[in-house]
């Protein structure tokens, strides 16, 4: 998808000025929004054609989905049967364990995106056809479409006000609170939509998965919008500081819009960003990040060792150790990589280490927030950041399976030895 949205990008007709663009900007352009990342190194608006927003947004949509997901929607839409293997694929990329009514989900799942993306792109058309014509229609598809899969892909760039994001519009309620919705929706994840609509409000009912991600996603909305609100955003009027904060809040865990500039946010607002983009959205959903749900198990496994006991439970129902051990290897790696990127960039650019790291996390978590040092950086710095939005998609315990082969089945165990940790 990447190789071939880079051809297509390159064509002139992809450019608003007929010129052909070249590979590298082509290349971090196609893999940002096949990751449904968001960071770009040209403004969507003024330098992409009508065509190149296309393939653009078809990149995003592909990426929001997921390949197998994508790939899934089309054999339905042929009236293809849908073989065993290509179920257990999809049980994967829907993150959830049963088999059962895959295809029944998948179908859900396809029509609930159209109708929430129609909805939001409807919901957003008064504002922006008062303010742009005809045109606007295409702007309120295009960023409700961004907006769903967490993309932070926006073209409402002019000649004299590059990459603005939202950032005219943070004092209109309909447009930013439909973009939140939008992030929201997305990111919580698949499976959690149709526990939601099967269960109705009856919370017990939901899975143990469903319970996580709803509770965890309400606290990261909740917490640090309180946060912003009573420290970052005080010159503002209460009104817009509550909806500044709000959006702020669910922006960084993935989508990557921005209706201020990060770069004048204070450091402490900065740092608090990076965690939220680090901590990202949910499993099986649109969003990037290392998950609400590792974030809570790795959580509840403390809590566990505070408590002096043996085993991690929430909600009523244990977690297994390979979740636990999972959990602890995707932070490390994230937390690894995000810093060794951050040094490099930091070496490379000879710029603040805070901005690089700033920029690195951004990346690997496919959220798209920029401190305005993206368009400018250098070749070499621009190949790390198309690295880590291709591991942020992809996920980097995927890569690791994909690159190492399965252990041999062994039929002892060697001995056991104590080593002292912490």
């Amino acid at each position: 998808m990447i190789a071939l949205g880079t051809m297509l990008l390159m064509l002139p007709i992809s450019s608003r000025y007929g010129v052909a663009t070249s590979f590298g900007d082509a290349l971090f352009t196609a893999t940002s929004a096949t990751c449904v990342t968001g960071l770009v190194v040209q403004d969507t608006a003024t330098h992409w054609s009508v065509f190149g927003q296309i393939v653009i947004l078809a990149l995003i949509q592909t990426g929001g989905f997921g390949i197998i997901m994508a790939a899934a929607g089309f054999s339905l839409l042929a009236g293809r049967k849908i073989t065993l293997r290509e179920r257990s694929m999809m049980r994967d990329a829907f993150a959830t364990q049963r088999m059962g009514g895959i295809v029944r989900l998948a179908t859900f799942v396809f029509s609930v995106t159209i109708a929430v993306e129609l909805l939001g792109a409807v919901l957003m058309l008064p504002s922006f056809c008062s303010e742009y014509g005809v045109r606007g229609i295409w702007i309120a598809l295009f960023l409700s479409i961004s907006a769903f899969c967490n993309a932070g892909f926006d073209i409402l760039g002019k000649s004299d006000a590059l990459f603005p994001s939202l950032s005219e519009y943070a004092t209109n309620p309909v447009i930013c609170l439909t973009i939140c919705a939008l992030i929201v929706i997305g990111g919580i994840g698949f499976v959690t939509w149709n526990d939601v609509t099967t269960n109705k409000l009856r919370f017990k009912r939901y899975s143990l998965q469903s319970k996580i991600i709803l509770v965890s996603s309400a606290v990261l909305i909740v917490v640090p919008a309180l946060s912003f609100f009573l420290f970052e955003y005080q010159r503002l009027p209460v009104a817009e500081r509550f909806l500044v904060s709000l959006f702020q809040s669910i922006t960084p865990r993935t989508a990557g819009f921005n209706v201020e500039d990060m770069s004048v946010m204070t450091e402490s607002g900065q740092a608090l960003t990076i965690i939220l983009m680090l901590i990202g959205g949910s499993p099986g959903s649109t969003a990037g990040g290392i998950k609400t749900t590792t974030l809570a198990v790795l959580l509840g496994n403390l809590l566990a060792i505070s408590s002096r006991r043996s085993e991690v439970d929430m909600f009523g129902r244990r977690i297994e150790d390979d979740a636990i051990k999972q959990a602890g290897a995707i932070l490390l790696l994230h937390v690894s990589l995000s810093l060794l990127g951050a040094t490099a960039l930091c070496l490379i650019e000879g710029l603040p280490y805070l901005a690089c790291l700033f920029e690195c996390v951004s990346a690997i978590g496919t959220v798209g927030m920029t401190v305005g040092i993206t368009p400018h950086l250098r070749v070499a710095s621009r190949i790390i950041l198309i690295g880590y939005m291709f591991i942020g998609r992809v996920g980097s315990l995927t890569l690791i399976y994909a690159a190492t082969k399965a252990p041999k089945k062994s039929r002892g165990k060697l001995p056991h030895e104590h080593v002292t940790v912490g």
